[in-house]
């Protein structure tokens, strides 16, 4: 399998220096604004949905819903009327902000080379921002949104890198590929910490972190020394488990975010690309009755006796034996994002020593608490891989 290798974008591609670079960005759109909302408001607005999208763990909900809610909540204006200000900073004015940033010139032939072994490169840069501004800056740092399988931003994604989740979409969003996967960037705290606890490989760029602290794990260096690493080693070591608590806490809120990006505007649900393939409808169908039925009927087991028995139903025959074709595939979705949210929120109540609780599965033996979740992870994956391969065939 080929490496997946995940890109942040900001003092990593592109020499940002965002302590700099922020207040100039929000004082040059307050300004550009101002004839609209007086800055003072504008600023207070615009911290409080940055805030917001810091903290938001909503799988249901896009960091730009969460940001316009704040921050439209804050200024006597509607976002219909405002929009169309907003868009021409972002066409005129945004621009003039590369003054401030420099391109790294040994990140382009890195990039060259890694596209040139066949990599899959995306850019998990922190989705703060608009889809524009952050076209611009990968712009600036010499490429195009083309060249990468995905670029992140917060019209599409749920998650900021404060959580693992946030890794696990981007993941999703591209297919959730087997192998290798490596997450490079400069900042500990945000590029590099949130990824390990994933379950991801790492790199942190430069000699020093950018949080100021020293890596607990992983490589780093210059992309020189980065180049050397993936040159020598053998990639297959890179090829993450997600079988930790963490891992696993951060796939299952991530399966129904990268469901509500991939399906926001679909329209092929009852569709299949051959007679042997399931119905994207049947796909969503499926993981909300393995959701209520099977998931979280094995955590109330582990509930109600010592050491369970973990049964494991065919479910296979549901969509034939339930009649799948014939539901609506948009209902369902929203069904599964709901029982999922009260999976999530048992896990979450979840202490230390019930994680390591042992049963017995009727598939796998002797097992624990966490395993079993460890499955349901695994399961999603395997399903987020079949959504792909329905939509390539619809396409």
């Amino acid at each position: 399998m080929p490496l997946t290798l995940l890109l942040d974008l900001d003092d990593t591609l592109l020499d940002t220096n965002l302590a700099a670079f922020v207040p100039a960005y929000f004082n040059a759109l307050s300004q550009d604004l101002a004839p609209h909302i007086s800055p003072e408001l504008m600023s207070r607005a615009l911290m409080a949905g940055m805030g917001l999208m810091n903290q938001s763990d909503d799988f249901s909900r896009t960091l730009s819903d969460i940001f316009y809610q704040a921050f439209y909540g804050q200024i006597p204006i509607s976002h219909e009327e405002l929009q169309p200000a907003i868009e021409n900073f972002y066409d005129e004015i945004f621009p003039s902000l590369q003054r401030l940033t420099n391109r790294k010139p040994e990140a382009g032939p890195f990039v060259e080379w890694a596209l040139s072994r066949g990599f899959r490169v995306a850019i998990a840069t922190d989705p703060l921002l608009p889809r524009k501004a952050t076209h611009h800056r990968l712009r600036w740092a010499g490429f195009e949104p083309q060249q990468f399988l995905l670029v992140s931003t917060f019209e599409e994604f749920h998650f900021s890198k404060t959580f693992p989740a946030y890794y696990a979409e981007v993941l999703g969003r591209i297919g959730w590929p087997e192998g290798p996967v490596l997450m490079v960037g400069n900042d500990l705290e945000r590029d590099i910490l949130p990824a390990q606890r994933l379950g991801l490989a790492t790199f942190l760029l430069g000699e020093e972190s950018a949080s100021n602290s020293k890596p607990e794990a992983g490589w780093h260096g210059s992309f020189a020394d980065l180049r050397r690493c993936l040159e020598s080693a053998d990639l297959a070591h890179l090829t993450p488990a997600f079988k930790s608590q963490e891992g696993v806490m951060g796939i299952l809120p991530s399966t129904p975010a990268v469901l509500n990006g991939l399906l926001e505007n679909f329209e092929g649900w009852v569709r299949n690309s051959s007679a042997d393939d399931w119905t994207m409808t049947e796909l969503i169908c499926h993981l909300r009755d393995t959701e209520r039925e099977v998931h979280q009927m094995q955590l109330k087991l582990f509930v109600e006796k010592e050491t369970p028995f973990i049964p494991r139903p065919d479910t296979g025959v549901w969509a034939s034996q339930r009649n799948y074709l014939h539901e609506d595939g948009k209902a369902a979705l929203a069904e599964f994002n709901q029982l999922r949210r009260e999976t999530i929120g048992v896990l979450k109540d979840v202490n230390a020593e019930t994680w390591q609780r042992k049963a017995r599965h009727a598939i796998f033996g002797p097992t624990t608490y966490l395993e079993v979740t460890g499955f349901m992870a695994e399961h999603d994956r395997l399903h987020i891989q079949q959504a792909w391969s329905i939509l390539r065939g619809l396409s």
